[in-house]
């Protein structure tokens, strides 16, 4: 969850905005997009909801958790509003689309319903809303909505009209004083939608079916996020690996080409394990790997995620292991260790297709490290299907997990068809279970690091810096290096998205630097600079 903000004065005239994104990184790509949008029309940006003339609120469905949130935020401003009625609150992403019209009869306090596929529309949507206001309507109220809806429209006509979503990603903004890392780190939309319908996700109907980019236009946004100083990009999709574009099948409207429609792709079972079959002219994601990392040198760090188990072929590995400023690390979310419940769920794999790709991996990359996705609870589950899971939990070594109770989710298949009869005891249960293997597991990950020298790309100053600064008067110090410096304790992460704290000078922030590993923890390695600051 995240709040976008900006520290400008107030400029009289200049409408202001809250936005608070809740979820994925793909919601605070969108969150970014629509404020660059909106602070090119003059809109200025504050973290005080309460001072704002217009609240956002850029949501998830993919979570129980990150939706009670945006309820509670969405009641505060109704109280708000009976002080405030001119404030516009808007309620943007996959909970406006999913819940649709329906949402406004709940919480007549909303103004704005704007989903995740039609962001292009939101400048005019809350300049239409703020200039007509309460008093030009005698006093009725209205709602601006733009929903995909079932229809999916963005997806089905891109062969046949301009896609405007496409624009909204080629004209970005990127500040320094606005992005992650001090602007030297930079999300980067390669896909859109999804088309795998898994039983328990309502993605698929929220931000509609799969779109793949043209990867010029990918690899020009690279370009510009370099020359502006970025030098770390994280490639963003749904399902990051399944890109494909067919460059002999583009079409161009106003001399732009157009993203495409994904296809379900053919999975070659020969040697090598599973890959996508392409006919001459498909770029690949392994071709697109290869491509921002040859024609962009800027990047120092290139990441993506989320990758989907089922078609991971070698031919992406065998880029990452040739190109070195690839980072060794895949996120590859399972979801369960049983065969019946991956059935179940509509993941296509099987446990045991999984546990190819993971040797494949280490095979390829050995140093790489993994992260995935398990639910827990989930329709059916029995002991032993949880079993199944923590075994693989303890096989796969990654180096964290994101293990969550299974909650139904309105709009999925799950919800419709399957009861959830795991009781709460069970699914509480299970996931402390589940959690403490991984927890013990990522300790002897980190502890493996103890003694090395490893790169470290400095994000930002820690929380617990920022508490304990405001509690010392003077937290300039020397530690033996030529100038005083002010020190506090910094965080960032290595190639393989391990998470360091270090103690260093402010300025770190958005630099690589190599950092000795003195101890760790199962979340976290603890160093020191193995270099001068002005050298590192």
């Amino acid at each position: 969850m995240t709040a976008v903000n900006d520290d400008n004065p107030p400029r009289a005239g200049r409408p202001s905005v809250y936005l608070e994104t809740f979820g994925c990184q793909m919601n605070v790509l969108d969150s970014q997009l629509v404020r660059s949008q909106l602070q090119s029309l003059g809109y200025r940006f504050t973290d005080d909801w309460k001072a704002a003339d217009v609240v956002l609120y850029n949501t998830c469905s993919v979570r129980e958790r990150a939706e009670q949130k945006v309820w509670s935020r969405v009641g505060e401003v109704g109280v708000h509003k009976q002080q405030r009625p001119e404030v516009v609150l808007g309620v943007i992403g996959c909970m406006a689309e999913r819940d649709g019209t329906d949402m406004i009869r709940k919480h007549p306090q909303i103004d704005l319903l704007i989903g995740p596929g039609e962001l292009d529309k939101a400048p005019q949507l809350i300049d239409n809303r703020l200039k007509t206001d309460l008093s030009s309507r005698g006093g009725a109220r209205h709602a601006e909505v733009a929903l995909q809806g079932n229809t999916h429209r963005r997806s089905a006509t891109l062969a046949a009209a301009e896609d405007s979503l496409e624009l909204l990603d080629l004209s970005r903004s990127f500040s320094p004083d606005d992005d992650m890392a001090g602007g030297r780190s930079a999300y980067v939309r390669i896909t859109r939608g999804c088309n795998k319908f898994c039983t328990y996700c309502v993605v698929p109907h929220t931000r509609g079916a799969e779109v793949h980019r043209p990867p010029d236009h990918i690899v020009d946004e690279c370009r510009k996020l370099a020359d502006q100083g970025a030098c770390e990009i994280t490639l963003l999709g749904q399902t990051v690996n399944h890109y494909h574009y067919d460059t002999a099948a583009s079409v161009t409207v106003n001399g732009v080409a157009q993203p495409q429609v994904g296809s379900v792709l053919s999975p070659n079972r020969g040697t090598g394990g599973p890959s996508p079959v392409f006919k001459p002219g498909v770029v690949s994601f392994a071709d697109l790997l290869a491509r921002i990392h040859d024609e962009v040198p800027g990047i120092q760090r290139l990441r993506f995620v989320t990758s989907f188990p089922r078609d991971f072929g070698n031919d992406i590995l065998q880029v990452i292991k040739d190109r070195p400023r690839i980072c060794r690390y895949l996120h590859l979310p399972v979801q369960s260790g049983s065969n019946r419940l991956l059935k179940l769920m509509n993941r296509g794999y099987t446990v045991e297709q999984y546990r190819d790709l993971l040797d494949r991996v280490r095979a390829y990359l050995p140093d790489a490290e993994l992260a995935t996705d398990i639910i827990c609870g989930f329709p059916t589950e029995t002991e032993e299907d949880h079993q199944a899971t923590a075994q693989l939990l303890r096989d796969g070594r990654f180096k964290n997990s994101f293990i969550f109770k299974y909650s139904p989710r309105p709009g999925t298949a799950a919800y419709d068809r399957l009861a959830d009869d795991v009781s709460e005891a069970d699914k509480k249960r299970r996931n402390n279970e589940l959690l403490a293997i991984q927890t013990e597991v990522s300790r002897e990950v980190h502890a493996a690091y103890v003694g090395k020298t490893v790169d470290v790309f400095v994000e930002s100053i820690s929380s617990k810096a920022r508490k304990t600064a405001l509690n010392e008067a003077d937290p300039s110090v020397t530690l033996g290096w030529e100038r005083p410096v002010e020190v506090t304790q910094l965080t960032g992460r290595t190639d393989g998205d391990l998470i360091v704290c270090f103690d260093g000078p402010p300025e770190l922030v958005g630099r690589m630097v190599p950092i000795r590993i003195q101890s760790s923890g199962p979340l976290i390695l603890l160093g020191d600079l193995a270099e001068h600051p002005a050298t590192a």
